[in-house]
C-alpha cells in the first residue's frame, strides 16, 4: 500500500472513531475526501479536505470537525504535526522515519512500486491506432498509438485486464481504390508503363511491392481483365501487405496489439443485422425521415424513409441512420455494431480517435450506452495532430510515401524513445510540435534528455563509487538530511501520480511527473557544485556516501518505472 493510500486508511479509521462516538453521523460520502501534498509545501507534507467537505453533511463546524481530527491523527507514530488551516483544511508533517521508511519500501517494492490492484481485475478494451489499411503508417497516426499503447499499459499497472485492439477498415471504398492502385503496379511490373499515377488512386511507391508480388503470382492474367474479376482478389492482397506493413511500423514503436478486427469479417458474420434487430426489439431503431439538412430548398432535399437509431434518448442532438438509402450500413451502423461486439469481452471501453472525428462522439457514445443498457464505461480520448518542424519551418511531405512523413523515417532518424516521450509531453488534446532538433538537444529545456540525463546521472554514481574502491557500509539512512528527504517525499507520490493518471485516463501524466522528479534530482545533484559536503560521493565518509547513493539508486528506480510506463529505456550513459 502507498504512502498516500496508507494515510488515506488511517484517515478513514479516524472518521470511524468520530462516528462511533457521535461527532460525525453514520454514512457519509466519503468520496470526496482526499489526502494530497499541500500546494504549499512549507505548510506541511500531507493535507486533506475531510474537515471541509464532510462538516456540512454532518450539520457542524468545518474548523470545529478539523480540530477533532486533527487530534485523532497526532497519536499516529508517523505523524509529527498536525494543525488547522484556514476554515478547516488539514495539515500534517511526518517524521523523517515516515520517510526513510518509504525510501526503503521503494528498494524494496522495486519494478513494482507504483503497482496497484485498484482496476480491480476490470477489462478494459483500449482501441487505437486503427489506421485504414491503405499505406504505411505516417506521423499523422503516431501520437493516438503511443497515447494509447501508454494507456493501456498505465490500465495493467493498476490491476486492469486490458484488450489492445485495432480495427481493420476493410469495408469501405476506400480499400476498393487501394485494390486499383495496386492492380496499376500490378501492370507496372509486368513492365506497362503506366506514366502517372491517375488521380483518385494512391500514388505512394509502397505499393510497387505488392504490384511486384501480384505479378509473380498471377502473371499477366488480371492485366487486361474486367475489374470484376480481379477488384476482390487484389483486394484481399493489397490489404493484407498493408496490415503486415503496418504491424512492422507499429513495432518499431514497441507497439503490438492483441486483437486485429475486421470490419470485412464484422459485417458477413451479420453483426450488424444484429445489433439492428435487437435495437428494434428495445424501440431503439424505427423508421423515419429525416429533417432537410439546413439551407436546402425543398428542390434539393428528397425525403427517404431510413432506420433511424433514437440517439436523442442518450444526449444526442439528432437521431441518426445506421443505413444509407441503397441499404448499406453507414459508418455509424457499421461502428455501433462493431462497438456492440467489443462490449461482449470488456467492462470499459476506451477509443482513441484523432480530433478530426470529434462531431462523432456524441452518437456512438449513446450507441454504446444503448446497446449495453449502461453497463459498459466508455471513453473517447481526442488526439490532436503533431505539426513536424525541421529548424521551426513545416518538414517537406515525404515523397517516398506519397503524400505523408512516414512514421518509420521518423523512428529511424531521432530513436523509438525520443517519439514516444514526445507524445506524452503534452495533453492529448492540446495540439503539439515535433521539431526534429529540439527532440534531440541535450538541454534542460527538452523533456526527454533531462529526464534520460538523471537517470544517467544515476547510473554514473555508482560506477564512480566502485572506480574510487569505497568499501561501504549498508546504508544508515539517518545520514539523510531535509534536502535529501525532500527527494523521497517526492518520490512518494508517484504512486499516486499513477493511479490518478489511470483514472483519468491521462498518461501524460507521467511525463509530467518524471521531469519534475528529475528537475528536483539534479537540483539536489547541483548543490555540491557549491557545497562539497553536500556531493553524494564523500571519500571521507563512506556511512554518508552509502545513504546517499541508495536514495539516488531509489530515484533511479522511480525514473525507471516511470518510463517503463512510457514504453521508454531508462539510458545509463549518455552518448
Amino acid at each position: 500500500m502507498s504512502l498516500y493510500n496508507r494515510f488515506t486508511a488511517h484517515l478513514d479509521a479516524v472518521l470511524d472513531v468520530l462516528e462511533a462516538d457521535g461527532s460525525l453521523p453514520a454514512g457519509l460520502n466519503r468520496k470526496p475526501v482526499t489526502v494530497e501534498p499541500p500546494r504549499d509545501a512549507s505548510h506541511g507534507d500531507l493535507a486533506t479536505n475531510a474537515a471541509m467537505v464532510l462538516a456540512k453533511p454532518a450539520g457542524t463546524n468545518p474548523r470545529a470537525l478539523a480540530e477533532k481530527i486533527v487530534a485523532e491523527l497526532e497519536k499516529l507514530d508517523e505523524v509529527e504535526g498536525a494543525s488547522v488551516a484556514g476554515p478547516g483544511f488539514i495539515n500534517l508533517r511526518l517524521t523523517d522515519a515516515t520517510w526513510r521508511a518509504e525510501l526503503a519500501a521503494i528498494h524494496a517494492e522495486a519494478e513494482d512500486y507504483g503497482r496497484s490492484a485498484t482496476g480491480e481485475g476490470v477489462t478494459v478494451n483500449v482501441e487505437y491506432v486503427s489506421a485504414n489499411p491503405t499505406g504505411p503508417m505516417h506521423m499523422g497516426h503516431c501520437r493516438g498509438a503511443v497515447v494509447g499503447d501508454a494507456l493501456a499499459t498505465l490500465l495493467e499497472h493498476v490491476g486492469h485486464k486490458v484488450i489492445r485492439e485495432y480495427y481493420i477498415n476493410d469495408a469501405g471504398g476506400q480499400v476498393d481504390v487501394l485494390a486499383r492502385s495496386a492492380h496499376v503496379r500490378y501492370r507496372e511490373a509486368l513492365g506497362e508503363a503506366v506514366g502517372d499515377i491517375p488521380e483518385g488512386l494512391y500514388p505512394g511507391d509502397y505499393l510497387v511491392p505488392v504490384g511486384q508480388a501480384l505479378a509473380a503470382e498471377f502473371g499477366d492474367a488480371y492485366v487486361g481483365a474486367p475489374e470484376s474479376e480481379w477488384l476482390v482478389l487484389f483486394r484481399t492482397r493489397a490489404v493484407a501487405a498493408m496490415m503486415e506493413m503496418i504491424r512492422s511500423d507499429l513495432a518499431l514503436l514497441g507497439i503490438h496489439h492483441d486483437i486485429f478486427a475486421s470490419e470485412a469479417e464484422l459485417q458477413a458474420a451479420g453483426k450488424p443485422e444484429a445489433a439492428e434487430k435487437w435495437l428494434r426489439a428495445h424501440d431503439l431503431v424505427y423508421d423515419g425521415v429525416l429533417e432537410a439538412p439546413k439551407g436546402e430548398t425543398p428542390e434539393d432535399w428528397e425525403p427517404v424513409e431510413l432506420p433511424l437509431f433514437r440517439s436523442t434518448k442518450f444526449g444526442d442532438d439528432q437521431d441518426r441512420p445506421i443505413r444509407k438509402s441503397n441499404g448499406s450500413w453507414t459508418y455509424f451502423g457499421a461502428d455501433m455494431a462493431y462497438h456492440y461486439q467489443k462490449a461482449q469481452t470488456a467492462d470499459q471501453l476506451i477509443d482513441i480517435w484523432g480530433a478530426d472525428h470529434g462531431g462523432t462522439v456524441k452518437r456512438i457514445q449513446a450507441a454504446v450506452a444503448a446497446l449495453t443498457e449502461g453497463r459498459a464505461r466508455f471513453d473517447v480520448k481526442l488526439i490532436q495532430m503533431v505539426r513536424l518542424l525541421r529548424d521551426g519551418e513545416p518538414v517537406k511531405m515525404s515523397k517516398r510515401a506519397g503524400n505523408f512523413v512516414t512514421l518509420a523515417d521518423v523512428v529511424r532518424e531521432v530513436g523509438k524513445d525520443v517519439v514516444r516521450f514526445t507524445m506524452l509531453t503534452r495533453k492529448a488534446d492540446a495540439q503539439m510540435d515535433f521539431d526534429f532538433a529540439k527532440v534531440v538537444e541535450a538541454s534542460k529545456d527538452n523533456p526527454v534528455f533531462y529526464v534520460q540525463y538523471a537517470h544517467a546521472r544515476i547510473s554514473s554514481l555508482g560506477r564512480r563509487a566502485e572506480e574510487a574502491g569505497l568499501d561501504l557500509p549498508a546504508p544508515d539512512l539517518s545520514r539523510l538530511g531535509t534536502e535529501d528527504l525532500g527527494l523521497v517525499k517526492l518520490a512518494a507520490q508517484f504512486p499516486r501520480v499513477v493511479e490518478g493518471a489511470a483514472l483519468a485516463r491521462e498518461p501524460h501524466r507521467i511525463a509530467f511527473y518524471l521531469n519534475d522528479l528529475a528537475s528536483s534530482f539534479h537540483s539536489w545533484w547541483n548543490l555540491g557544485n557549491d557545497n562539497p559536503q553536500a556531493r553524494v560521493i564523500q571519500m571521507d565518509d563512506p556511512a554518508t556516501t552509502s545513504a546517499r547513493l541508495f536514495l539516488s539508486r531509489g530515484i533511479g528506480q522511480i525514473i525507471r518505472n516511470g518510463l517503463a510506463l512510457m514504453g521508454v529505456a531508462a539510458l545509463t550513459e549518455m552518448q
